[in-house]
This record gives C-alpha cells, sequence and structure tokens, in this order.
C-alpha cells in the first residue's frame, strides 16, 4: 500500500531530528548550553574604576563603566550582574558588600587591602616629607601588610566562599606605580618611588598567598602594568599626582581595560 506523502514527509522530518540528535551527542555537543554567569564585583577603588571616569549615578563610590567588572559583564551576554565595589573600602566594608553575594553566584571578584595598609596616607606622606621618612612610612605599611592583613583578608575570603560555595573567587592585586629609573624629570625621588613599589610587591605576596589557601584564583596585574606605568614611555596606565585627587595613583580608563580586564579574561576568559 501506498504512503502518503504528507505521512513521508513526517517521517523523514522525525529521521532527520532523530539523527540531528544522535550526531550531537556523538561529538558530545548535546545538552552543553551554559548557564549564564550570575556575578558579583566586590572591592575597593581599583575595583570601582576610580580614575576611569564615566561614574553614573553611583555617587562616592565612583563605579565607572569603564571598570574591569563592567567590562567583563558587557562582553558575556546574558550575565547576572551585581557591581558593588565602592572607593575608599577596607576589608570591613567588603564584609558588608558580600551581603550582595547568594548561594546562586557563579563569579565573584574582589580587590581589597591596600586602603588597610594605609595607601593614601602613604602617599601623601611620600610626596610631602623626605626619602627616609617615606621609606619608614612604606615600612611601617609592609610590617602591617605582614603581620595584620593575612587574618583581615581570610575573613573576607572565608566569608565570600561560606555564601557562594559554588563560586569561582578571583582575587585582583595591585600595580607598581612606577618604572624606576623611568622617564620622569619631576616628582617624586627614585628611592621614594621604589620603596612604594616594594610596597606593591609585599601586598601582591600576602594577598595571592591568602587567596591561595582559600582556593581563589588571584591575578597579578604587576605585569601588564609593567611599562605603562608612572615614568614609563608608553602609554600610562596610572595616573600620577592630578586633579581631581581621587584619581591620582589609579588607572585610567586604558588602565582599566589592559591592566585589569585583560589579565582577568586571560585567567578565567
Amino acid at each position: 500500500m501506498a504512503v502518503p506523502a504528507r505521512i513521508k514527509a513526517l517521517s523523514f522530518t522525525r529521521l532527520g531530528a532523530a539523527l540531528g540528535v544522535a550526531v550531537l551527542a556523538t561529538f558530545g555537543l548535546a545538552g552543553t548550553a551554559q548557564a549564564a554567569t550570575n556575578y558579583v564585583a566586590l572591592g575597593d577603588s581599583y575595583s570601582s574604576g576610580v580614575g576611569a571616569g564615566s561614574y553614573g549615578n553611583s555617587g562616592d563610590c565612583m563605579r565607572s563603566a569603564n571598570a574591569y567588572p563592567q567590562l567583563w559583564a558587557n562582553a558575556h551576554a546574558g550575565t547576572t550582574f551585581k557591581f558593588v565595589a565602592c572607593s575608599g573600602a577596607r576589608t570591613g566594608d567588603v564584609l558588608n558588600q558580600i551581603a550582595n553575594v547568594t548561594s546562586s553566584a557563579t563569579l565573584v571578584t574582589v580587590s581589597v587591602g591596600g586602603n588597610d595598609a594605609g595607601f593614601a596616607d602613604v602617599m601623601t606622606t611620600c610626596t610631602t616629607s623626605g626619602d627616609q621618612t617615606c621609606i619608614n612610612r612604606v615600612n611601617t605599611a609592609k610590617t602591617y601588610v605582614n603581620n595584620t592583613l593575612p587574618g583581615l583578608l581570610d575573613n573576607v575570603y572565608s566569608k565570600i566562599k561560606a555564601k557562594a560555595p559554588s563560586a569561582k573567587l578571583v582575587v585582583l592585586g595591585y600595580p607598581q606605580f612606577y618604572t624606576v629609573p623611568g622617564s620622569c624629570s619631576v616628582g617624586l625621588s627614585d628611592a621614594k618611588r621604589t620603596a612604594i613599589n616594594s610596597g606593591s610587591d609585599t601586598l601582591a605576596s600576602v594577598i595571592s598567598s591568602r587567596a591561595s589557601a582559600h582556593g581563589a584564583k588571584f591575578v597579578d596585574v604587576r605585569s601588564a602594568f609593567a611599562g605603562h606605568n608612572i615614568c614609563s614611555s608608553a602609554d600610562d596606565y596610572l595616573h600620577s599626582l592630578t586633579w581631581p585627587i581621587v584619581n591620582s595613583y589609579h588607572p585610567t580608563a586604558t588602565g582599566q581595560r589592559g591592566g585589569y580586564y585583560n589579565p582577568l579574561v586571560s585567567a578565567i576568559g
């Protein structure tokens, strides 16, 4: 008995669909759709994007449209994004920010520790005082970073992990500020610049160690800023002492992309 053309068409449609599923399964492609990322960006001014402009209505937190968290969210369609990093944040402030992290979070980024170590006071002291006073102030900050900051960071990272145990936790560090010797003919002495850079190195060492202890991914941005920091011959990724003063020693919009966003992408995709 002849099979009606309509039934033939349906049969071949079903056959094609079945073959398609079989082929996808054979090559491991069936059911591989990725869930959208639930991303929470925590931290201080280096995460909020101070110095990069375009702060919208974020007020004193100065969350920039050019900051690396916003750039990452923009580049990953479907991302659910909470941007709560804030200028001036210390570890205690980040503990409050963690209220925005839920168990459904799949990605959390954070930079914190520089303000706890007295970043602003170090730069003020080194700008207004002699070489030895600057070096002494940096050494005081380094002692704090080595002895006190680890416990504060442990508390932050453990609280994030407790709120979102399945999330990827990415901890981003801080750049060295200066190329020494560099192209600057005025400003701080090379002795001061070297001391300040050594403070950045101490921060990187401690933050990296504590992040690793909590199963977090540490993104060391120093190499990305190398050759682009203050007194370099290439395009600066960092503001020097500038106006408005809050922008001083913070990444430019170019620095947020080249010094933070690009290393973040290299680290996690």
